[in-house]
């Protein structure tokens, strides 16, 4: 008789994923899904997608979802919170997304505190619109808009958003992960599971970055760009906890 080794996560609709081959955001939805469960607030939970590759989210994730405009999930999130204490509200945000047009919002949803769970990919790229230079976009790296790589003269050097959170006084906790191997997406889960503890037990407000490979938008094979995660954006993007306070009860 065959055993069942592994099922997938109940927080997943039976939905087949639209993302391109190889991309991350697959692995990232099976590692929030999973960590609802296991904290048993999936029924309880709100997901928030905006614009860009995340659009569809709502799709996948088995809870209550909106879609938000580009960049203004963490201003949807803190009404839906504040109107729904009792929720576990959590947004699913790009980087082109939360580090450009959204950047007001997510900073000043950290600076009030507010009780969410932000979850930020970072692939380096505008995904969905055409594969454009994002604020994280690293220095000489080839885009649709930088096809010579991206110059600091003209640009300035990507922006390290979770080493800028972790300034933001009522911001909580804050931890850049990875997916790029095995053990790598153990930790993110441990991360995305411990952020979601928090807001559970209203310690505030919580940012997990995880950086995240884009193999169409950067015109390279899956394998290809989990080792350019590996080689080429942690070291400008270095994994860790940058801010852990523990939080106080609200």
């Amino acid at each position: 008789m065959a055993k069942i080794v592994y099922e997938k996560s109940k927080g997943l609709t039976d939905t087949p994923l639209t993302y391109c081959p190889g991309c991350s955001h697959g692995t990232i939805h099976k590692l929030i899904a999973e960590s609802l469960v296991e904290l048993d607030i999936l029924d309880k939970s709100i997901s928030i997608a905006p614009v860009g590759c995340s659009v569809l989210a709502y799709e996948f994730f088995n809870c209550d979802a909106l879609q938000a405009a580009h960049g203004r999930a963490p201003a949807v999130a803190t009404g839906i919170k504040r109107v729904e204490p009792d929720k576990i509200v959590f947004t699913y945000q790009g980087d082109g997304d939360l580090a450009s047009i959204g950047t007001a919002e997510i900073i000043h949803a950290a600076h009030r505190g507010e009780n969410i769970t932000v979850i930020f990919v970072n692939n380096a790229i505008y995904g969905m619109t055409g594969g454009q230079m994002a604020p994280t976009t690293l220095i000489d790296q080839k885009t649709s808009t930088s096809p010579y790589g991206r110059q600091e003269i003209l640009t300035g050097k990507p922006l390290l958003v979770s080493e800028m959170m972790a300034q933001i006084p009522s911001a909580t906790y804050i931890e850049r992960v990875s997916v790029h191997d095995v053990p790598h997406i153990n930790r993110a889960k441990r991360a995305i599971k411990k952020a979601f503890e928090y807001q559970k037990t209203g310690k505030g407000f919580s940012m997990i970055e995880l950086i995240a490979g884009c193999p169409v938008g950067w015109n390279m094979t899956p394998v290809d760009s989990m080792k350019f995660m590996a080689d080429t954006m942690i070291p400008y993007y270095p994994l860790g906890v940058f801010k852990d306070e523990g939080g106080q009860a609200q």
